[in-house]
């Protein structure tokens, strides 16, 4: 809920995701280069699908293992740590039950040369594998889990964890500290045959290679870039049409379907401009917000698709503010601060917010045109992200009154509150469809403090049926404190759009 400062026009120079990637006219994507390690008697290839942002490796070799390895390794040169992740899919049948595919970092091109991986065998067999030395002899940890296709892996300082998933579930992890390992190391994707005598193929889908946090991170003095994603719910496709090394967050999806509003955030003498971004043209305009300049994270956009409520640092504290889609003089709307705007109700006469009185936070809502705010939560805890439903029947809410952040439900006047999410998790911001079906909401991991609503974590997007159930992860993101602040859903219910962070240079 808090603001955060940056540079508005170098935020709208970036020209896309491929520049800010490094991935503009490069065949290879965000990588340096391919080869074949090992001279393996078949050669191998590497090759990037812009349009689609695929990767296809095709590999022989012998095996990875023992004292040498043979197999295609499309790389790049990485210093310090690393997360990179892919959803991972081999193509036809093969021939080996052991060919293998995943990501691995390594000392050296060489074929001897030390290395930590994390593959998945086609036979199922997921592990961690290794060799401490050059020439010396591999070994490996075994993941319980077979036949996962999301694989995660990441280095923090020396240590090498390996995350595995079935597509919808959460991580299973396992970690090897390998403190002798150069601090500079080829980083990427790799395929082995495990037969001299033929070659296989394998697809890496929504690739991502995340510089993290540095050690010392101070939140809100320091901030990482942005990158916009939007993702097709049911069959998982995802866009990464533009990201910045000038951080943005919480895009907001207009009711037209047109365009995304989100706020620019980091550190300069200009911060808190609010921006529509058109996904037909890619153009960015600043919107005009006229005194409020100091805008936050917390904005939403009216049933009505005319009237946005702003969250505005004004004389010393937040405060609610209504202006037009399209800009123009804000009207205020509360007094009292800190107030965090979340939701309107269907009709357009409420907003509901997220205020602290007395060093509490709780759900409020207020007439639109301003007045007395009415309090609708008072259990304790932090309660937050109120959201109607389109059929204005519930409220959806996050609160740690349980323990963990979860989240709850209750009637527009506060009554019958009721838990919806009890998991390990701590659950923020519940946005429902437009077509009322589903909820999504963001998942930070158990040991955060539930009270706290962080930048820079390994998350999940789930995704929920309005009524209750399991929440399947229909994202795996690092990020956290602006990722999806706000009703994040396009119109007719099938995409949603989040933000996720990466350490990236100043263009």
């Amino acid at each position: 809920m808090k603001f955060a400062v940056l540079t508005v026009m170098a935020l709208l120079s970036f020209s896309g995701i491929g520049s800010a990637l490094g991935q503009s006219n490069n065949p290879l994507g965000q990588f340096d280069g391919a080869c074949d390690v090992g001279s393996p008697k078949i050669s191998g290839s590497s090759s990037y699908d812009a349009a689609t942002g695929n990767y296809t490796l095709t590999g022989s070799g012998k095996n990875m293992w023992s004292t040498n390895d043979q197999f295609q390794f499309l790389w790049k040169k990485i210093s310090g740590d690393f997360i990179v992740r892919a959803r991972v899919e081999f193509v036809g049948q093969g021939v080996e039950p052991h060919r293998k595919i995943g990501w691995m970092a390594r000392s050296s091109l060489d074929s001897d040369a030390a290395y930590v991986d994390a593959v998945e065998h086609w036979v199922g067999l997921t592990a961690l594998q290794y060799r401490l030395a050059a020439g010396s002899n591999t070994d490996g940890i075994v993941l319980p889990i077979t036949n996962a296709d999301i694989i995660q892996f990441e280095r923090r300082g020396s240590d090498f964890i390996f995350s595995a998933a079935h597509s919808g579930e959460t991580f299973i992890r396992t970690n090897f500290s390998s403190a002798n390992s150069p601090d500079d190391l080829f980083v990427g994707l790799f395929a082995c045959a495990h037969n001299p005598d033929v070659k296989e193929t394998a697809i890496f889908h929504d690739v991502q290679i995340i510089r993290p946090a540095k050690a010392g991170f101070v939140p809100y003095k320091d901030y990482l870039g942005s990158v916009l994603h939007i993702l097709d719910v049911e069959s998982g496709q995802m866009e990464t049409p533009f990201a910045s090394a000038q951080p943005f967050e919480a895009p907001n999806w207009t009711h037209d379907g047109k365009a995304l509003i989100y706020n620019i955030s980091g550190r300069s003498e200009d911060w808190g401009a609010l921006v529509r971004y058109d996904l037909a043209t890619r153009e960015k305009t600043i919107i005009n917000t006229d005194f409020c300049k100091r805008n936050n994270n917390d904005h939403v956009i009216a049933f009505d698709g005319k009237t946005l409520a702003i969250s505005s640092q004004h004389d010393g504290g937040s405060c609610v503010f209504t202006v037009p889609l399209t800009g123009g003089v804000p009207k205020q709307v509360t007094t009292a601060t800190p107030s965090y705007a979340h939701g309107w109700s269907p009709d357009g006469k409420f907003i509901f917010f997220t205020g602290s009185r007395n060093k509490k936070f709780d759900v409020y809502k207020i007439p639109a045109d301003g007045g007395q705010e009415i309090r609708l939560t008072d259990a304790k805890g932090l309660n937050d992200g109120p959201e109607y439903t389109p059929d204005g029947k519930y409220i959806y809410f996050n609160s740690s009154r349980t323990g963990k952040m979860q989240i709850w439900r209750m009637k527009p006047d506060g009554a019958d509150q009721q838990q919806m999410t009890d998991d390990e998790y701590n659950n923020w911001f519940p946005h429902i469809s437009p077509d009322g079906k589903k909820i999504v909401f963001i998942s930070f991991p158990p040991d955060i403090d539930p009270d706290s609503h962080p930048y820079y974590k390994e998350c999940y997007i789930r995704l929920m049926p309005v009524e209750g159930g399991t929440p399947k992860v229909i994202a795996y993101i690092y990020g956290g404190q602006g990722s999806m602040n706000v009703p994040s859903w396009s119109p007719d219910s099938k995409k949603i759009a989040f933000v996720s962070n990466t350490e990236m240079g100043e263009e």
